[in-house]
């Protein structure tokens, strides 16, 4: 019991000794490790973190065993190491800094994604609208947690605000970009023309044609949102979590996209996703048979 009284006074004693700087600085560490990781994680950079972690492992080892030899190399690595990164890194860091330029200082806290994904959500309905009155084929997906950095580098990297007109030219049939998919990060195009991997459900339709395989593999392989417009007969579909909802109204699409891509309000209870996938419902219908989407 004593030596539990002495433990407990030992740790009230170091918890007097805290002060409100500490904890500024603990908060700005966190921040900066926190924005860190989402670099790395965003620019698909683990091995490059993984390359680090065991430069500084083989470092503590050589120190550890007496390897002077090894130990002066790989410190003189380390010392250089933070350089290569900056340059390695630069375009990110160069973005990052922009950012915090434009951002007043609340905004460099927070975020309005939402009212962007409000923007994005209206300005793809009246696209999904036209593109499919022209029977025009169009692949535009929604990135979420899972980011989708590596099929963006396929593409064309863009960073552009979200428009129907945008949208529209992206997928004109005669423009370079059109075969593949747009992908929407935060409310804005990262990438366009960017190709995607192909569904290996063998429970889909043959009819299905790659713009929906992909759409369906992207949803299968990360948590986005694909909306497909068919070129042939120029139906909407959504795909989400590997399920396809074909033959979608501008009203369903839009209440789908929302209650898929925004938050939540409290209490709020929603209807209207995609249900638990049932292979036969790709067979329910004669003319589901006869589509030839491309």
């Amino acid at each position: 019991m004593e030596v539990l009284l002495q433990w407990f006074h030992t740790i009230w004693n170091y918890v007097l000794t805290i002060k409100i700087t500490d904890f500024i600085d603990i908060a700005v560490i966190a921040f900066l490790v926190y924005h860190l990781m989402k670099l790395i994680r965003r620019t698909s950079s683990a091995q490059v973190a993984k390359g680090i972690f065991l430069l500084l492992a083989a470092l503590w080892v050589s120190s550890l065993l007496q390897l002077n030899v090894v130990r002066f190399i790989l410190s003189k690595a380390v010392e250089m190491g933070f350089l290569a990164l900056i340059i390695l890194f630069q375009p990110e860091l160069r973005r990052a800094l922009e950012k915090v330029g434009r951002s007043t200082l609340g905004g460099v806290f927070t975020q309005t994604v939402p009212n962007s994904l409000e923007n994005t959500i209206s300005h793809t309905v009246t696209a999904c609208i036209a593109l499919s009155k022209a029977r025009e084929g169009a692949l535009i997906v929604f990135e979420r947690k899972n980011l989708l950095e590596g099929a963006i580098k396929t593409g064309t990297v863009l960073d552009a605000s979200v428009s129907s007109e945008l949208l529209k030219n992206i997928f004109y049939p005669k423009a370079p970009m059109h075969d593949g998919a747009a992908i929407v990060r935060e409310g804005r195009i990262a990438g366009a023309g960017c190709m995607l991997p192909l569904s290996g459900n063998v429970h889909l339709s043959r009819e299905l044609g790659m713009r929906h395989r992909a759409g369906i593999g992207v949803s299968e392989s990360s948590d986005a949102v694909a909306v497909i417009v068919s070129e042939e007969t120029g139906s909407i579909s959504v795909a989400v979590g590997g399920i396809l909802k074909r033959h979608l109204s501008p009203e369903t699409l839009e209440r789908l996209l929302r209650n898929e891509l925004l938050p939540a309000e409290p209490g709020e209870k929603r209807v209207g996703g995609l249900k638990k996938f049932d292979p036969k419902n790709l067979f329910k219908r004669k003319r589901d048979a006869k589509q030839d989407d491309q």
